[in-house]
């Protein structure tokens, strides 16, 4: 204890000072690290290594800056990035596209009945379940690498399968595999993209590729059995090499993007604990954005890919078209789906997203009454390839849609599931489409078509008022 005296002449003071305990000096080793995040009120404490975990935060943090939003050219490595998710959505195009035009031949091939060789289009549906359940989970332990590598590599190996023409159930097997492949890059790139700035334009850029994929690939693959004389399964050669450059162009791009850094990059700024997928589906307000735009891309995709399916079967024993022509019918139905995507991608946020697709969708209901009450062939193939062009937006839109009404960090989680959720529809509706023309004949299309166009009408217009992304 020390003693301090102080005089003013008259009296005099004495001051007891307590003494300042010493503390040992820890070694910076030993030290916490912190890490701070720029967009969040909160900021989270990280174990040495790279620890899989998803922690909330737990920290307030001083720093009130928003992050800067990327955008295709920035930072510099997506200049990279984007023509790679560009690709793989023409791969994926190409994958999806492809059913329609080999199922005739694979009718006579296999000697196979409707619902039997629906089941091409109902086995993805295995392949995308199992990517919506582990997408995030992949994003958050291997990131965008995770994503670059296992959905190429899907590809390639269901791809290489088909080739060789197995026996039927094994080829089922292969389309779980190529299912799985594009759920998880539907969800990783959608997710990327639309959190991009002018995501609209982005995603009707990389839905575009996707259907620009899916135009090519009926032409392609029709043009080498019709006038090459080929069986259906040499056109999966072209598919393996196809993949192959995928899985090169994608790894290599999303070399860097680890699970560290995707976890770094989109902090849980809520107070909800567990997963994130938990969260985006069965916690409100977030669980009712999640589950009508689930709803809504089941039956948006599933039209898509039941018109792009079943059309050359139905232009052949419905229109009694000719083989070559009934299958550049379904090149027009996704040509036309490309241009719309990119053309109207550019219109869409103008006018809003949710009224620019308000207006879309009664358009093709009308495109569709034309295409089944005027028995034309030439009628048939112009109305469908417009119905295409007016379709085409509504996959992105509702993506963007999701961007601006859920917080950031719910966009992979509940865009991930989103999508898949969707691309099962293109699974089990083709197939249902099948099964009920194996019985009432292929013409059940128009009505099924028309039905779920009004549907998915209905369940858009039940979301909320969109607004600007959420943080």
């Amino acid at each position: 204890m020390a003693t301090t005296s102080r005089s003013n002449g008259l009296s005099s003071t004495v001051i007891l000072e307590e003494p300042m305990p010493l503390h040992t000096i820890r070694p910076k080793s030993e030290l916490p690290r912190i890490s701070l995040t720029a967009s969040s009120s909160k900021s989270k404490i990280l174990d040495s290594g790279d620890n899989p975990e998803d922690r909330n935060e737990t920290l307030p943090s001083p720093i009130t800056a928003s992050t800067q939003v990327e955008t295709w050219n920035s930072p510099r490595v997506n200049l990279y990035r984007f023509p790679a998710t560009l690709w793989a959505f023409t791969i994926m195009g190409m994958n999806d596209a492809s059913y329609g035009a080999i199922i005739p031949y694979l009718e006579k091939y296999y000697s196979l009945s409707y619902t039997i060789v629906s089941l091409v289009f109902l086995s993805p549906f295995v392949g995308y379940t199992a990517a919506a359940l582990t997408n995030n989970a992949i994003h958050l332990r291997f990131g965008q690498r995770g994503v670059a590598f296992l959905g190429p590599t899907c590809h390639l190996v269901a791809y290489i399968i088909i080739a060789i023409h197995p026996p039927y159930p094994v080829m089922v097997v292969s389309f779980i595999l190529a299912g799985f492949g594009n759920g998880l890059e539907d969800a990783g790139w959608n997710a990327w993209i639309g959190a991009m700035a002018h995501a609209n334009e982005l995603l009707g850029f990389l839905h575009g590729f996707y259907g620009l994929g899916a135009t090519i690939a009926p032409l392609i693959a029709t043009t080498m059995i019709t006038r090459g004389g080929l069986q259906w399964y040499y056109w999966y050669y072209c598919m393996i090499a196809f993949a192959a450059t995928e899985l090169a162009t994608s790894l290599h791009a999303f070399w860097g993007a680890t699970g560290a850094a995707f976890r770094e990059a989109n902090p849980r700024t809520s107070d909800e604990g567990g997963s994130r997928l938990k969260e985006a589906s069965l916690v409100m307000p977030a669980a009712r954005t999640t589950w009508l735009c689930a709803i809504f891309l089941l039956g948006y995709v599933g039209i898509e890919v039941s018109l792009g399916g079943w059309i050359v079967v139905f232009m052949i024993d419905i229109r009694d078209g000719a083989a070559f022509a009934s299958g550049m019918v379904a090149t027009g139905f996704w040509l036309g789906l490309t241009v719309g995507r990119v053309i109207l991608g550019f219109i869409t946020p103008r006018i809003g997203e949710k009224l620019s697709i308000a207006i879309y969708l009664p358009i093709a209901a009308g495109m569709q009454l034309l295409f089944w009450l005027v028995p034309q062939f030439y009628v048939s193939a112009v109305a469908v390839a417009l119905q295409g062009f007016f379709l085409g937006p509504l996959f992105p839109a509702a993506v963007v849609a999701m961007t601006k009404l859920l917080p950031k960090h719910l966009h992979v989680s509940s865009i991930g599931f989103v999508a898949a959720f969707g691309g099962s529809g293109g699974a089990i509706l083709p197939f249902a489409v099948g099964a009920l023309a194996q019985a009432k004949g292929v013409q059940v299309l128009q009505p099924i078509i028309l039905a779920l166009l009004v549907a998915i009408w209905v369940v858009w217009m039940c979301l909320p008022r969109i607004g600007k992304k959420k943080e």
